[in-house]
């Protein structure tokens, strides 16, 4: 497998336009590509930043997490959050590279996938490629940041191994790989996390990727709360969601914007936290 950044120009927010960077730096595309794209620069690109002056930081993350929770004891003075199917730090809330803007994840990540896709396949005269939307978080019980995939189209996200032999002929029961995750992971390396300017990454011949041109889903790869297995997160705020929009436990809250994602899976979710 091999990866290429793509440096561009810099990208200025509130809003700049994606499509005539990547046009100024001769993107090359060739059939069976993915095309991996930092979701910053999918926001400014669709104007999705808001003023760091014109709202507290905590107020704007509750308004754009699905579910939020204020960590009583944490020395960070965080707030947990699960936003756009993903636990991000801030809901996703970036200001590093944004001039005095905070930007937001794109409104919704799988229809801005979908647009880019379409949009380079015409552009790049390509009928096989896949993208995949990118962002960079920390993982529990480690330092630093690794991307995975906040939304991707024309790939399969999943390679399902259940019912197949290992190497000593047992059968696999539950083994799934989350390939779209390791695309990002791989192509956020080569993107950089601070003034590379390489927003993009091309992922070529890449193993076991599964191409198609048929509508993407969500659904394989994002877990509900209520049937997540991690046992640090596993039910512990101990609320259901209410019609109302607010989870019964006390300290957690469940935000209007919980149904994007949640919806499709469980009703009646049960909020959970890392505590």
């Amino acid at each position: 497998m091999q990866i290429e950044g793509i440096k561009l120009r810099r990208l200025t927010p509130p809003k700049d336009s994606l499509r005539d960077a990547l046009r100024a730096a001769k993107l090359r595309l060739r059939e069976g590509d993915i095309v991996a794209i930092s979701s910053k620069v999918v926001s400014i690109d669709e104007g999705a930043c808001v003023p760091i002056d014109s709202i507290e930081k905590r107020k704007l993350i509750e308004q754009e997490a699905d579910w939020y929770y204020r960590t009583p004891h944490s020395r960070y003075r965080s707030v947990f959050t699960i936003a756009k199917g993903y636990m991000p730090g801030a809901a996703g809330i970036d200001e590093s590279n944004g001039n005095g803007y905070y930007i937001l994840y794109p409104k919704d990540p799988f229809k801005s996938a979908k647009r880019w896709r379409t949009w380079l396949r015409k552009e790049y005269r390509v009928d096989k490629l896949g993208v995949v939307i990118t962002d960079s978080t920390s993982l529990p019980l480690r330092r630093g940041a690794i991307g995975f995939a906040l939304s991707w189209d024309g790939l399969d996200p999943l390679r399902d191994y259940r019912g197949t032999k290992d190497i000593f002929g047992r059968t696999i029961q539950a083994e799934v790989a989350n390939l779209v995750d390791a695309l990002a992971t791989a192509a956020v390396l080569e993107m950089g996390e601070g003034g590379e300017q390489t927003p993009v990454a091309v992922i070529r011949n890449a193993r076991n990727i599964v191409l198609k041109n048929v509508p993407h889903t969500k659904e394989p790869l994002i877990v509900s709360p209520e049937d997540d297995s991690s046992p640090p997160c596993s039910g512990g705020a101990g609320g259901r969601k209410e019609e109302a929009g607010r989870a019964s436990a006390p300290s957690f809250r469940l935000t209007q914007r919980s149904h994007l994602y949640i919806q499709g899976h469980s009703r009646r979710a049960r909020p959970r936290a890392c505590v």
